[in-house]
């Protein structure tokens, strides 16, 4: 076989390989049908016995590569380290996953990183064989900037996450202290609050609902809520939630003065990035406002010029 023909196979296997790598992370961030559905229908009354839901026909991606990317996942692990930070940034997402499946996201999308450059660099070492080792560095370092790649988009999860958690801070504790002034008590204020609130804050107080549901005290799951949380403003109003509880103090008043501590610090924020932008949105003014202006003021007294220049 000519080196074309080679080159072509290798290229298709590499392709192949990509996509079965991009199915597998979409088969497995897919939810299952009872996942989905048997949260709606728990509770409503059977007049024959619920069957067991049958067991999921095998993966065959994951029968095949699993233990490979496994292993590769426990390597990784063990050269980078850090498993408590990942699983910090993790709770602090709220994504539903473990370290391991992170882990293993991490070497598939380095594997894509290196399928990519690889398919590239092959033609370009059926050209030129003389540089088949920096080709192969380069294969390399586009594994390793493809597996800090995910764990950039970790961060940047986590970022955004909070971002609209602060966003939704200050509604979410005004109808909390609405409720409470209107004589409810913290957990009928919470579920009134939940109930009727959508976002990644009311997540948040849904799963302290939860736990005080199943017996935990009030002050104890926002405690535990002040932990799981990355943001200092949601830890405050946890903590002086469950402080408010434990010694009386009035939590209509700390929940109003958390809520407009939140807005003001939202002001200065936006003080703050405008005054740092200042000069960037001068670039639009200067090179296409002025210029614009300068052309429509003296475009006429040239033409003028020239029409009464002989």
């Amino acid at each position: 076989m000519s080196l074309a023909v080679w080159g072509g196979l290798l290229g298709g296997l590499g392709c192949l390989g990509v996509l079965l790598a991009v199915s597998g992370v979409a088969r497995i961030r897919r939810p299952s049908l009872a996942v989905r559905v048997l949260p709606y229908v728990r509770d409503l009354p059977q007049a024959t016995p619920r069957p067991a839901v049958a067991a999921e026909a095998p993966d065959p991606f994951s029968a095949v590569f699993g233990p490979m990317l496994t292993s590769a996942a426990d390597a990784l692990e063990r050269v980078l380290g850090g498993s408590a930070s990942i699983r910090r940034r993790i709770e602090r997402a709220a994504l539903a996953m473990t370290v391991r499946e992170f882990r293993v996201e991490q070497v598939l999308w380095g594997l894509v990183g290196f399928g990519v450059t690889a398919a590239a660099a092959l033609l370009v070492a059926l050209r030129s064989p003389g540089r088949t080792v920096p080709l192969l560095l380069l294969c390399a370092v586009a594994f390793v900037l493809g597996v800090l790649l995910r764990e950039n988009r970790l961060s940047a999860q986590v970022a955004e996450r909070e971002r609209r958690i602060l966003a939704e801070f200050p509604t979410v504790a005004e109808l909390l202290a609405l409720a409470v002034g209107a004589g409810e008590g913290p957990v009928a204020a919470l579920d009134r609050v939940v109930s009727r609130c959508h976002g990644e804050l009311a997540g948040d107080l849904a799963a302290v609902l939860a736990q005080t549901r199943t017996g935990t005290p009030v002050a104890a799951a926002l405690d535990a809520m002040a932990r799981r949380s990355g943001l200092p403003v949601v830890a405050r109003f946890a903590e002086g939630m469950a402080v408010a509880l434990e010694r009386g103090t009035p939590l209509s008043a700390v929940l109003h003065a958390q809520a407009a501590d939140v807005r003001e610090a939202s002001r200065r924020a936006l003080i703050e990035s405008g005054a740092r932008k200042e000069v960037l949105m001068m670039v639009p003014v200067v090179f296409l406002v002025l210029p614009v202006t300068v052309v429509f003021a003296f475009w006429p007294g040239v033409v003028g010029l020239h029409l009464v220049t002989p």
